[in-house]
């Protein structure tokens, strides 16, 4: 087989169009409930952020939508941008579900100004999952940096980097495993999927890369950004391993009674300056 990070992007956008159709009503994408009013997002992105009526959002690599439709009933004005075509689709069809206005543009993140124009928002937003699909965060910082209004600020939500270095069937350290960025990335060809394990993928194969806390921080500041909030989490949008227990109300897992606490997640809100030199 080729070597799939040869063309990652194409690569990337049929496994995330499939994973579109085997998400749907997964235990992760409750979309009915979502539909009827459910938030799958953290319970700390309100406090962190603050109100957002009458914002625009952008909600840069957004999936089925689910987060997004959140922050369009916190009042803000949003638009979803995504990689995956089949993914938007879904997104468009819950809007339209739930009775709510929202915009969805299709392209990878490296083409994000050009394909949403002249739009500048307010506040960029991405989740869980996200970065570990870019090659180049540096690039990532650019694109952000250009698509906010000065004063506007970047709101960033994210598995921590310390996930990468952790075994699959265990919460503890692989030593294969490096915590670092490697350019070259990592290729997985796993059948299986992380919404449906049980799924027999068409597409298996996908391209991702480790980004450690430094480099993500790093890369806003020489951007330009201030860094004004930094934050550390117990609990995850996912459950890896045995015996871990869902925080109650939510679509969270910790670690299970016995298990140290550890960095599961991490959160940050960077300004672009309102005035610049």
């Amino acid at each position: 087989m080729d070597d799939p990070r040869a063309d990652f992007l194409e690569i990337n956008r049929r496994w995330w169009d499939e994973a579109a159709r085997l998400h749907v009503d997964t235990e992760l994408y409750p979309l009915d409930e979502v539909v009827a009013g459910f938030d799958p997002r953290r319970p700390f992105e309100d406090e962190e952020v603050g109100a957002v009526e009458g914002l625009a959002l952008l909600h840069l690599q957004c999936h089925l939508g689910t987060d997004t439709l959140a922050w369009a009933r916190r009042g803000a004005r949003v638009t979803g941008y995504d990689l995956s075509g089949e993914s938007l689709r879904v997104a468009r069809e819950l809007f339209v579900q739930a009775g709510v206005s929202g915009t969805f543009v299709e392209g990878p993140v490296s083409e994000a100004r050009e394909r949403l124009g002249e739009a500048r928002f307010d506040l960029v937003y991405t989740g869980i999952g996200a970065l570990n699909w870019l090659p180049d965060l540096a690039e990532w910082a650019g694109e952000v940096w250009h698509l906010l209004r000065p004063g506007g600020r970047l709101y960033l939500v994210e598995f921590h980097p310390l996930l990468g270095v952790l075994r699959e069937d265990l919460p503890e350290l692989d030593p294969s495993a490096d915590y670092f960025y490697r350019p070259e990335g990592l290729v997985s060809t796993d059948p299986g999927d992380y919404a449906d394990p049980d799924a027999v993928r068409e597409h298996s194969a996908n391209v991702e890369w480790q980004h450690h806390v430094g480099e993500v921080i790093q890369v806003l500041l020489d951007a330009g950004f201030a860094l004004e909030y930094f934050a550390e989490h117990d609990a995850m949008s996912f459950s890896p391993w045995p015996g871990m227990e869902r925080v109650e109300g939510q679509l969270r897992w910790r670690l299970g009674r016995g298990r140290p606490r550890l960095p599961l997640e991490y959160s940050l809100l960077a300004r672009r300056p309102s005035r610049e030199v």
